[in-house]
């Protein structure tokens, strides 16, 4: 792979001499207005514009304004014609195109596959505004709009789509997304040095098609190309006797001149097994330090992914979050609320990336599990800027985090440890020895944060990593003294070990010891405060008899949740590949592997959520007869020991019935 240079180590584009733009453009009159007569760079995304690092199309957008590109936006594109793709004429460089902040399938449906009636990125919430599979659909129009303009796809949608994966909305296995977008790259993961690098390439008028050597990206290649002849390939298609994954003999290339070649398109689509197979070479495969670049047939085309992309450094995650951002929609909305602009308009990113590893959660294939931070005086500045700029603040922080909220600063003790590392977690089925866990940077970031002169308080809204909070009791007894509105949410996500292995995820001992440190530092502090605990229904490895415990167990602690998750198998996750093949690809596969039990039916999917709200008594007659064909009928009465009672509400009046 090509070395990296460092974000600000670029000459700029001569188009640095227009300036800095109030808002990146969404109109010719607004180009016209800056001088332009064309866009170097055209963003095209499924997200209303809101000028924040928050957003990805104003982080690049800006990033490449700062790098002397001429950079417009096309927010939400009316699909059906071609008009909207055409109001900024044809780009000189290529057109960036992704679906936006969330996968499109995901923002248009409920885990249960029924269409939202909402959308958070658009103005006035308003559902329907980007279409299924909008990466697809975008890159296609955009190419009709403009053929010869490079297309380049990117973000979430496109990063979990980068190889064969199982799409839950079709139940099948489809192809890469770069083949179905026609796209001419593919950049996965935070790819802030890839488009730079990309961008400055194109403009000296290197044709993308010889663009091969970028650090996180994928492109498609006929069958068997190789990017030279001392590049070795290791046949991936078995799993290796040992633990499943190939390693390079003595003698062989280095890693850095070495392809896995994952199971074909037409294998994993064939055998379930298989696709559990590739799904764990893939993750295995994941550390910047130590991955290969990876291969995978589809027909008589490679679809080739170069190793992921190298973690900013502290000063580079400051210079991208710092950049002349407007910190507010784009007028063109005249107003309209923005609910995810809303939620965040608030909060302050603090780093990215997540070590945790869970198995149902997308955040380590896109961003990696290397811990990126900012630093404490980049983010106080950022404060100030929420203070000063942001319409409507009353001196409240609603948030200091990112993927999680205490992993700040957190890496491992060793940097050639963690770059030969290949562990999938850092923290299960235990916290590594070498993972530096110490609290107080985080600890002395919130106490500056508290003294800047209009803030009244600092709210943390991110999710808490608890196995990491209990132990440093002083950060506990920080936030519960100071950073926390009466609620604090949690997720221990389940109380029983089977579905908390596949989830890899700690036991419920680590959540209880952590409730017992926050509320003695409640209690010390007078403040009346509670968790907020989240859990998953319906997670591959869950039985029935694991939802009775969990339902048994928030009875006990006298918890009623309202807010209930059903699992949602998201693209290339490994809980993914436990539900669509039945097999814990945690674990070797050979000789057919672990089974893993999963819910599928709409039915028994139901009766999990329905487990999770056994206080409601809505859910009361499938519960009273999943108990009596589980045996346990003991459990139904009117007594505190039962979990539902023997009575049902009258629908009409709200009074009690005799049940049936």
């Amino acid at each position: 792979m090509r070395e990296f240079k460092p974000l600000t180590g670029y000459r700029p584009y001569w188009a640095k001499r227009f300036g800095v733009a109030p808002f990146l453009p969404m109109s010719r009159e607004e180009m016209a207005a800056l001088g332009w007569d064309a866009c170097d760079v055209i963003l095209i995304t499924g997200d209303a514009y809101v000028d924040h690092p928050s957003f990805g199309m104003a982080l690049i957008g800006r990033l490449l304004e700062d790098h002397g590109f001429r950079v417009g936006i096309i927010s939400q594109p009316d699909w059906r014609s071609l008009e909207d793709f055409c109001k900024l004429g044809r780009p000189h460089l290529f057109f960036g195109v992704t679906a936006g902040n969330m996968d499109s399938m995901v923002n248009r449906y409920t885990a249960d596959r029924k269409i939202r009636s909402d959308d958070a990125y658009t103005p006035g919430g308003i559902a329907g505004k980007r279409p299924d599979r909008a990466v697809i659909v975008y890159a296609h129009r955009a190419r009709e709009a403009y053929p010869g303009v490079p297309i380049v796809i990117g973000g979430i949608e496109a990063s979990l789509r980068r190889i064969a994966h199982y799409d839950y909305w079709s139940n099948t296995v489809r192809r890469s997304i770069l083949l179905d977008a026609k796209a001419d790259l593919l950049l996965y993961g935070n790819a802030e040095r890839a488009i730079v690098e990309l961008a400055h390439r194109l403009a000296r008028k290197e044709p993308i098609a010889a663009v091969r050597d970028l650090r996180g990206s994928a492109f498609a290649v006929p069958f068997g190309w190789r990017p030279g002849d001392d590049w070795s390939e290791l046949d991936e298609t078995k799993p290796s006797p040992e633990d499943g994954l190939a390693r390079v003999a003595p003698g062989r290339l280095s890693r850095e001149k070495t392809v896995v070649r994952l199971p074909s398109y037409e294998a994993v689509k064939a055998d379930a097994t298989v696709y559990a197979h590739a799904s764990r070479i893939f993750h295995y495969e994941s550390n910047p330090g130590n991955a290969r670049a990876l291969v995978q047939q589809h027909g008589d085309r490679d679809v080739w992914l170069n190793p992921p992309p190298i973690p900013l450094s502290t000063p580079e995650l400051d210079y991208v979050y710092e950049l002349p951002y407007a910190r507010a929609p784009h007028p063109a909305y005249r107003g309209a609320k923005i609910p995810a602009w809303e939620m965040i308009k608030f909060s302050v990113a603090i780093m990215r990336g997540c070590f945790g590893g869970c198995t149902f959660c997308s955040i380590t294939e896109h961003e990696g599990r290397i811990i990126q931070s900012r630093s404490e005086a980049s983010i106080l500045r950022e404060i100030e800027a929420v203070r000063d700029k942001t319409q409507g603040f009353t001196g409240v922080i609603s948030d200091l985090g990112g993927p999680t909220a205490n992993m700040y600063r957190m890496a491992c003790k060793d940097k050639k440890i963690e770059a030969a590392c290949r562990r999938l977690s850092c923290v299960y089925p235990s916290i590594c020895e070498n993972l530096d866990t110490d609290h107080a940077p985080l600890i002395h970031l919130y106490r500056q944060a508290r003294r800047i002169p209009g803030v009244k308080k600092v709210l943390i809204g991110s999710g808490l990593r608890y196995d990491l909070a209990v132990r440093s009791p002083e950060y506990v007894k920080e936030l519960a003294t100071h950073h926390v509105g009466g609620y604090l949410k949690i997720a221990p996500e389940h109380t029983e070990e089977g579905p908390l292995s596949k989830m890899m995820k700690p036991g419920i001992g680590a959540y209880e010891r952590f409730k017992r440190l926050f509320d003695a530092a409640s209690k010390a502090a007078g403040k009346e405060q509670y968790l907020i605990p989240y859990f998953i229904a319906a997670h591959p490895g869950t039985t029935d008899e694991d939802m009775l415990e969990l339902a048994l167990w928030l009875k006990r602690n006298g918890l009623r949740v309202d807010q209930v998750q059903t699992f949602l198998p998201a693209p290339l996750a490994l809980a993914t590949a436990m539900w669509h093949s039945g097999k814990n690809p945690l674990k070797r596969l050979t000789g057919g592997g672990e089974e893993v039990s999963v819910v599928r039916g709409e039915k028994q999917r139901r009766l999990h959520k329905a487990f999770l709200r056994y206080h409601d008594p809505k859910n009361w007659p499938l519960l009273r007869a999943a108990l009596r064909r589980m045996g346990r009928a003991d459990l139904i009465g009117n007594g505190k020991r039962h979990l539902v009672p023997a009575w049902q509400p009258s629908a009409s009046s709200g009074k009690g019935a005799e049940a049936d």
